[in-house]
């Protein structure tokens, strides 16, 4: 059993990518950037754009943070938005999800100008990704193709069940597998809440993609000899025993279902990692489409 670990892949997609970093700016040009705004202040939410900030540092990006207050009217945030669209200096916007209640996310995600959504959310870069087109893949997914690339991971040929329809990582996740691509050229299922015999639909994957939210729901009985398992999930369950009061869970029953597979992504240390990875990867693409443009 091979472990799929996100901080070796990760690592190796930041050092390629500070390597380049470091070649522009040795050249005069300046670095990346990218702007992240995040509203409120979710304890989940502010974790994970820390993280986002600290590897920006770690590779050479410049990063702008906006803190806006829960209560800001969904008029001012896209504005801020608006803002950011219109500075030359910014290659990259993301927008923390999830966002209050009386802010909607599909208006932010339409706000952010396709050339600046380094988060793969709008509906522009939702289209070029099924018809084939260059333009910006969701983090995670991509973060799920660089693991696979990095660990050589044989998908051509290979029947790939995909449990979860999200715009974020479901459905996106199935067209890159399918895709003519490399690490793609699969078959895809994709599997949601609604699918009958589910337990014997993902008995049948070579690939297994858990991205439906739910701590360990995919056990060993659910799982084929030798499958490849890509573990989406990130929930916090309450555990008195550790020190933050939660312990990460996966969608999958890890310690149950290893033994079984071929090779194995861990959670955390997984495809969270990953996504950072493909955010980055998205923000330098965005820097050299705006450095072309000029």
């Amino acid at each position: 059993m091979i472990l799929l670990d996100g901080k070796v892949a990760a690592q190796a997609v930041k050092n390629n990518l500070k390597s380049q970093v470091e070649s522009f700016t040795l050249q005069g040009y300046r670095p990346p950037k990218l702007a992240a705004i995040l509203v409120g202040n979710n304890g989940a939410s502010e974790t994970y754009v820390a993280s986002k900030v600290k590897n920006c540092a770690e590779i050479g990006f410049e990063s702008l943070l906006i803190r806006l207050d829960s209560n800001v009217s969904e008029t001012n945030l896209l504005q801020t938005i608006e803002q950011l669209n219109r500075d030359n200096e910014v290659d990259g916007i993301l927008v923390q999800l999830p966002l209050p209640k009386h802010i909607s996310e599909q208006k932010v995600i339409e706000a952010i100008h396709p050339a600046k959504d380094v988060d793969g959310f709008h509906p522009v870069n939702a289209g070029k990704l099924v018809q084939g087109l260059p333009g910006f893949i969701p983090a995670t997914p991509y973060g799920i193709m660089l693991l696979l690339e990095h660990f050589h991971i044989q998908t051509k040929g290979k029947h790939a069940v995909v449990v979860g329809r999200s715009n974020i990582v479901g459905r996106p996740m199935s067209i890159l597998l399918s895709s003519n691509i490399p690490f793609g050229n699969c078959t895809v299922t994709i599997a949601h809440s609604h699918t009958i015999n589910l337990k014997e639909i993902c008995l049948q994957a070579d690939i297994l993609v858990a991205a439906l939210g739910k701590p360990a729901f995919v056990t060993a009985n659910m799982v084929k000899e030798g499958a490849i398992v890509i573990d989406v999930g990130i929930t916090r369950v309450a555990d008195t025993t550790a020190k933050k009061g939660f312990r990460i869970k996966g969608d999958v029953a890890f310690e149950e279902v290893a033994p079984k597979t071929a090779a194995i992504t861990p959670v955390p240390g997984g495809v969270g990692l990953m996504t950072i990875a493909g955010l980055l990867t998205n923000t330098l693409q965005a820097y050299l489409n705006n450095q072309q443009a000029k």
